[in-house]
């Protein structure tokens, strides 16, 4: 097989949505005749932890974990929180407002640790793998991101060997739905737009994971960038079809929900029917499992709806998976943001492979919508409709009253499996590297 350097920050024990793409990528590329070379890191601050994961890792990856020296222990240690305590990914609290020393750490982090918080893995980085790629030779290297700091070390292997490079990007860079919150002087704001054009520009291929993420990355000055969308696993103890329904009206959403993905408006209604519906009170159940923002939890008690909400902060994720079968609604929440037509979830891939009905709050015109639309998976409602909103949850509501609410018959979801999206990688890294003999 050939072999390609795959380096990313996230890997198991991490959990969460960061891992996912490339564990699951890495697990079916040797079928597409290439070998992964995962770098990452020994030490890592992960938000979250699921050892569950390990079991995903191929037999045929080469695995090598580097010591990297992060902030986190000042900055636990300058807010006063203990050590064992993991970081909330993506600005979410538990309070309403920010304390004075949190905004100071914010700043700090914006604009003293570029990219990231961890650029300074990238300088040893570099040399160690220098020095690997020296006497393990691979045919294609791929850096992955967030957090953004892996792309400059791709970047620097790239320049120095002449390896191909593509930069996957999971998320965007300076279009991030927290950017603006990281608090950039200019000469910061300035330096990050650099290194975001640099990595973009020298790239071999430039790789994300919605068109409409695509041609923002295109007009910051990427050329020829390629779609490969996120999916879902086929795997045989995640027999769906075995699985019950709850007896409850379930409406579950899975994934961190922070202040630019809260819905307020959902809640408002849901609230107007606990109080209006006959029955709706005792029915209703909100599952929220995830990390979720005090702005949520403010919202569900404002609105009479925290004895129907169940927050599970975290689960391993094989257990999501029955979750998410068992579910009578799954809920997408897209966030609020700038960039809000380019996202498509990890997680939303598995909601497809669920197969509960879908109820997304979000922009009409975004690529979630188009994917919804095409798959015949659910209904999206935008973030101010409440009329639309309403009138959505009560036909979901009718139809678990009259026992209709079945499994939906979706059409062509096979393209979004791991091991589908996994041989189109390697059919582009086997591009990239003909040019190059060529």
């Amino acid at each position: 097989m050939k072999k390609v350097l795959i380096i990313t920050y996230y890997w198991p024990p991490s959990g969460g949505s960061g891992v996912q793409r490339w564990l699951k990528m890495s697990k079916y590329l040797p079928e597409a005749g290439w070998q992964p070379v995962v770098y990452t890191a020994e030490n890592a601050e992960y938000p979250v932890e699921d050892p569950s994961l390990e079991k995903d890792v191929s037999p045929d990856a080469v695995v090598i974990k580097r010591p990297i020296v992060e902030p986190y222990s000042a900055y636990k240690k300058f807010l006063g929180i203990k050590k064992d305590k993991k970081i909330k990914a993506g600005f979410l609290s538990t309070e309403e407002k920010s304390s004075f020393k949190e905004n100071i750490a914010r700043w700090i982090r914006g604009n003293l640790f570029i990219p990231d918080a961890r650029c300074w893995w990238v300088r040893p980085s570099v040399k160690y793998l220098l020095s690997y790629l020296a006497n393990n030779p691979v045919d294609a290297v791929i850096s992955t991101g967030p957090p953004h700091s892996m792309h400059l070390i791709g970047l620097k292997l790239h320049e120095k060997t002449g390896l191909p490079w593509i930069a996957d990007f999971r998320d965007p860079w300076t279009e991030i739905d927290f950017y603006d919150e990281l608090r950039l002087t200019r000469w910061a704001d300035r330096k990050q737009r650099e290194m975001e054009r640099e990595v973009l520009t020298k790239a071999t291929k430039v790789v994300t994971v919605s068109r409409n993420w695509a041609e923002g990355l295109e007009q910051l000055g990427a050329e020829n960038v390629v779609v490969i969308e996120n999916g879902f696993d086929f795997s045989p103890e995640k027999l769906k079809d075995t699985v019950p329904l709850t007896q409850k009206f379930t409406i579950s959403h899975v994934g961190i929900i922070g202040p630019s993905r809260n819905a307020p408006n959902l809640w408002k209604v849901l609230g107007q029917m606990v109080r209006e519906t006959d029955g709706f009170k005792n029915d209703l159940e909100i599952r929220l499992i995830g990390q979720v923002d005090f702005s949520v939890t403010k919202s569900l008690q404002e609105h009479g709806l925290s004895q129907n909400s169940v927050i599970m902060p975290y689960i391993p994720h094989e257990e999501v998976m029955n979750k998410q079968f068992e579910s009578q609604i799954l809920l997408l929440l897209i966030n609020n943001t700038k960039n809000s037509k380019g996202i498509l979830t990890g997680k939303f891939y598995e909601y497809l492979y669920a197969g509960r009905p879908i109820l997304a709050i979000g922009p009409l015109d975004s690529d979630i919508a188009k994917v919804i639309r095409e798959t015949n998976s659910g209904e999206i409602v935008s973030y101010d409709d409440i009329p639309g909103i309403k009138n959505k949850i009560s036909k979901f509501y009718d139809q678990y009253l009259s026992n209709e609410l079945h499994k939906i018959e979706q059409s062509d979801i096979h393209r979004f499996s791991r091991k589908h999206l996994a041989l189109k990688y390697g059919n582009l890294m086997e591009e990239v590297c003909s040019k190059k003999r060529d």
